[in-house]
């Protein structure tokens, strides 16, 4: 099989398929039950702090800049919903899949699957000594599992594997050996789209600032699961190079848009801060989801239905705190699922396929990560490790069934 690979200059990255258009978008921010005052004052970037590029082989072209718009009254608990979109079939709760560390010292982790009552628990992948395979996703069908493997030969590369761990595999580098521009290069953070056809991914590359230790570049791709036919589509790093991370992106169901994470570097505008944002799957209309008051991080995922996307938040300088929080895909109608203020850490959260249940990470203050379940309303909270102190995280909810 031959396999297309994506070359990228320093300064003015190229791939194998044409750019398309980045559209001028508008976002309106939520405000949440705890932030309604802070961000009702404004939120979201200025035109020009995260300028956008539509790159071609020839020659970079200017794109316009993402434009925020300021939080009204109408974005606040209890607005009207969004408009509802059509609702998936029911779908059967399947394993949860998550991440777990299998030493103390946290070098070395592996992916686990459980039940989601709890009882059943089982390591999927066998990673080397201080190697640590992260971010789990499972494909529609529950046939197999998509993670990010990091540590000895592994800079940062996509594998697959079976639900039962079976035919574990890299999708490989996009990268050709030894490429100048490839300096630093990670893949990671991959997420199945709905119709199983393609995995959405993070990418960086490029040189390190000595001094943050941002790495240069950082943008979002798709990928055929054979790891061929890679396109990317943002370029939100492309003219402001170390200026922040792309990370952790999520399909709608179906399948035309993606919610993402993006992290800001101390160089970046605002300086280190998170937000996520919303981009069609042709990489058109990129807009912001979430102002950078709340700080919302890490994988968002969208319930079965479209209505709504479920997300994290996180306190500025590793504090203890933050929350699990939804809103709508047009930004507004923020959410609180979980109590505040509060001590405890909050982590990644997964709906269930059928989307009446979520499974997410907690950490006491002071503690390690552990999944709990509760139901969509946030009520009826219940813990589901059984091997406490190994810091558990990243679970994501499939259709895959118990094997044996």
């Amino acid at each position: 099989m031959t396999r297309t690979r994506t070359r990228l200059s320093r300064t003015t990255p190229t791939i194998h398929r044409a750019t398309p258009t980045t559209a001028r978008t508008r976002h309106r921010a939520g405000a949440g039950l705890l932030l309604a005052g802070a961000l009702l004052t404004g939120c979201g970037a200025q035109p020009g702090e995260i300028p956008l590029s539509e790159i071609r082989t020839e020659s970079p072209t200017p794109a316009p800049a993402v434009e925020p718009a300021a939080a009204d009254a109408a974005d606040v608990v209890g607005a009207p919903a969004a408009p509802a979109v059509p609702a998936v079939p029911t779908a059967h709760n399947g394993l949860i899949a998550g991440r777990v560390f299998l030493d103390q010292e946290r070098l070395t982790s592996a992916i686990f699957t459980v039940t989601a009552d709890g009882k059943t628990r089982q390591q999927i992948t066998q990673p080397a000594e201080q190697t640590r395979d992260d971010h789990p996703s499972w494909s529609p069908d529950g046939t197999t599992l998509a993670f990010d493997r990091t540590g000895g030969d592994s800079p940062g590369r996509i594998w697959t594997t079976s639900a039962d761990g079976q035919n574990a595999h890299p999708l490989g580098s996009l990268c050709e050996e030894g490429a100048p521009d490839c300096l630093n290069e990670k893949e990671a953070t991959p997420s199945w789209s709905p119709d199983g056809r393609q995995l959405a991914f993070t990418r960086t590359w490029g040189s390190s600032d000595p001094t943050t230790e941002q790495t240069q570049y950082s943008d979002l791709y798709v990928i055929s699961p054979d790891g061929t036919t890679a396109q990317r589509l943002t370029f939100l790093t492309n003219d402001t190079p170390y200026s922040g991370t792309v990370t952790d992106p999520a399909w709608s169901p179906d399948g035309k848009q993606l919610v993402f994470s993006y992290r800001t570097s101390a160089t970046g505008r605002p300086a280190n801060s998170r937000a996520l944002y919303i981009v069609n799957a042709d990489g058109t209309g990129l807009r912001q989801l979430t102002p950078w008051e709340l700080r919302a991080g890490d994988r968002a995922n969208w319930s079965p239905d479209g209505t709504r996307i479920i997300f994290t938040t996180y306190p500025a300088d590793n504090a203890p705190g933050g929350g699990i929080y939804t809103v709508h895909p047009d930004g507004t109608a923020v959410e609180a699922l979980t109590p505040g203020p509060s001590d405890t850490t909050y982590g990644v959260a997964s709906y269930s396929p059928d989307g009446t249940v979520i499974a997410f990470a907690q950490a006491p203050a002071g503690g390690t990560s552990e999944l709990y379940t509760m139901r969509a309303d946030g009520s009826g909270v219940a813990r589901l490790s059984d091997v406490p102190g190994h810091d558990e995280s990243h679970p994501d909810w499939g259709t895959a069934q118990l094997q044996g």
